[in-house]
C-alpha cells in the first residue's frame, strides 16, 4: 500500500524522468533558457538551480494562498525541488 507522500515523490519522479524530461529536455538546458530571460527583466545574474528554486516557490506560494487545489502543486513543488537539488551538484 502506497502513502500519499511516496504517491506525490513518485508521480514526482516519473514526470521530471519522463514526460518533461522529453518535452523540455534536459533541466540543466531547459533553466538556464528561463534564467538567460530573467536575467534581462531582472537586471542580475540567474542560475538554473534558483530558476528550480523559485519556481518551488512559486508552488508553495500558490497552495499557501489557497490558489492551489489538489496534488498538483505538491507533485510540482517536489519536482522542482529535486532538479534544483540535482543543479546544486553541477
Amino acid at each position: 500500500m502506497t502513502n500519499k507522500r511516496t504517491e506525490i515523490l513518485e508521480t514526482a519522479a516519473a514526470l521530471i524522468n519522463g514526460d518533461r524530461q522529453e518535452e523540455y529536455g534536459p533541466p540543466q538546458e531547459n533553466f538556464n533558457r528561463i534564467a538567460l530571460g530573467w536575467e534581462v527583466i531582472l537586471g542580475t545574474e540567474v542560475s538554473a538551480e534558483q530558476v528550480a528554486l523559485c519556481m518551488a516557490w512559486l508552488k508553495i506560494a500558490r497552495l499557501s494562498g489557497g490558489g492551489s487545489s489538489g496534488d498538483d502543486s505538491f507533485i510540482d513543488g517536489a519536482a522542482y525541488l529535486a532538479l534544483a537539488g540535482e543543479l546544486s551538484y553541477l
